[in-house]
């Protein structure tokens, strides 16, 4: 099963789980060969992501949005053979900041991007912790 967006049930536990602090958002992206745009343009699927970086990067910005870290992907060591085309995380001040950002019409309209230009995503909520210490601390 691939996934590409969030369901109202998911979105509305985030936005309850309001806890106080900033929010780090795990994007793992599966790019599509060629975006499925509904109007049938054509687009490569990185073209069309990157699209959606650009329209999308004001609200971003303006919500205190920043990528704190981004990786390339070489090697899935432990799982299954899933190769993601981008991996990076994106850190917001708050739940609200990012669950705002979908009150934006220009945010709205740079998801059509992003939905033509994704096969498959994870999105993953975390709490950001200091650094140090070991694995288990």
């Amino acid at each position: 099963m691939n996934y590409t967006t969030f369901d109202k049930a998911g979105y509305d536990a985030f936005k309850a789980n309001d806890r106080a602090g900033p929010v780090h958002m795990l994007n793992l992206i599966k790019l599509r060969k060629s975006a499925q745009y509904a109007d049938g343009r054509m687009a490569t699927g990185a073209q069309a992501y990157a699209a959606y970086g650009r329209e999308s990067a004001a609200t971003f910005a303006k919500l205190g949005g920043k990528i704190v870290w981004r990786g390339q992907m070489e090697q899935m060591l432990i799982g299954p053979g899933k190769q993601w085309d981008l991996c990076f995380i994106a850190a917001y001040p708050s739940v609200e900041a990012f669950a705002s950002m979908h009150k934006y019409p220009e945010y709205r309209a740079a998801v059509e991007h992003r939905q033509a230009a994704v096969e498959d995503s994870r999105l993953i909520r975390m709490s950001p912790q200091d650094l140090g210490g070991n694995f288990g601390a």
